[in-house]
């Protein structure tokens, strides 16, 4: 498929600035492969679907205070830093991504904080605008980390809020009540919209729930750059699937349930190691996996996903697994039906 495909319109007041007041409440819209039938529901609604023996598999991913804004030395120039990874402990050494990256060098000191009390020294560029920086601390490694974090700001994407616009309310409304592993400089926003409400509900309804870690990372904002979709390659991302949560997720497949990806990061790990009979393998690494059709699914039923904007892998991801003609569709219905997008909007159930 090309890129072109995945195009259009997307008024810009379409795009969710906050989230509903209750998480479970925001709209869903539910497709049905088979039919390509679709109805209009609220999320906590979702439990219909579903029931006795079924398991929903969530990623319990946990978004850190990534974005940083410091002063280049000399100049002053306001440099805005994405934390992307700690690549040395000891060492103090991040992997970022810079902004304005062509006034950034090997050498150059960057200070954060209005007293300048953390400094950063660039000391590798890894991509055009990637880059590793040292931070020079000389205290304790979780004075250092506290620090740092205090200094962050929770990176809700810019196509969704501008600097101005975040507020330390995005620091609780941009994090699933689930969040246990801290890696992810984006939240997994499909599980957003999940309440302890609701999953007091799955309880009564004998409907399971098992986790995946996979740290989301910038790759799934990066625009595609090439036509022709086989030739894009997807940024890394750290993922584990822990024995005890293949083993729920295989039986579950084994005895005839269904299985329920919650977002695009589920769907893409539970899809990267797969065994030759179609079951889960554990898995402690890497995924670069991009998913876009025409696609076969091995693991998961169904799944439930935000709205995402044009020309997104994430929606390329969600095509390949309802259809394109029919996702495309949905799409259409959404926008049609003031649904919002991003991930503070709405959620779109496949099954």
């Amino acid at each position: 498929m090309k890129l072109s495909q995945f195009n259009f319109n997307l008024p810009q007041d379409r795009i969710a600035k906050e989230p509903t007041r209750w998480r479970d409440e925001c709209k869903m819209l539910v497709l049905h492969r088979d039919t390509g039938e679709i109805e209009h529901r609220i999320f906590k609604d979702i439990l219909d679907y579903f029931g006795k023996g079924d398991t929903f598999v969530l990623n319990d991913t946990k978004v850190f205070p990534a974005l940083l804004y410091g002063n280049k030395e000399k100049t002053g120039a306001e440099i805005e830093v994405s934390l992307l990874r700690e690549l040395n402990r000891e060492q103090r050494l991040w992997d970022v991504i810079v902004d304005p990256a062509r006034k950034i060098r090997i050498g150059n000191k960057l200070y954060f904080g209005e007293d300048e009390s953390l400094v950063a020294e660039v000391i590798d560029n890894t991509t055009s605008r990637g880059r590793t920086l040292r931070f020079l601390y000389d205290g304790e490694y979780d004075d250092f980390k506290k620090t740092l974090y205090s200094l962050g700001t929770t990176p809700v994407p810019k196509w969704v809020k501008s600097e101005k616009e975040i507020t330390p309310k995005d620091a609780e409304d941009y994090q699933t009540i689930f969040a246990r592993y801290e890696g992810a400089v984006a939240a997994p926003a499909a599980g957003l919209h999940f309440s302890r409400e609701l999953f007091n509900r799955m309880i009564l309804k004998d409907i399971n729930k098992t986790f995946i870690t996979v740290h989301m990372g910038v790759g799934h904002f990066s625009s595609v750059d090439v036509e022709d979709l086989s030739k894009h390659k997807m940024s890394s991302e750290r993922m584990i699937i822990t024995p005890q949560a293949a083993n729920a997720i295989n039986d579950t497949k084994r005895a005839g349930h269904k299985v329920l990806a919650v977002g695009v990061t589920v769907m893409r790990g539970l899809e990267t190691y797969v065994t030759t009979n179609n079951e889960v393998n554990p898995y402690d690494g890497w995924t670069n996996k991009f998913i876009f059709p025409p696609y076969k699914f091995a693991i998961p039923n169904a799944i439930v996903s935000n709205f995402h904007r044009p020309l997104s892998t994430m929606l390329m991801s969600v095509a390949a697994f309802g259809g394109f003609d029919k996702v495309m569709n949905a799409y259409r219905e959404a926008l049609d039906n003031d649904y919002r997008f991003g991930p503070y909007g709405d959620a779109m159930l496949i099954l």
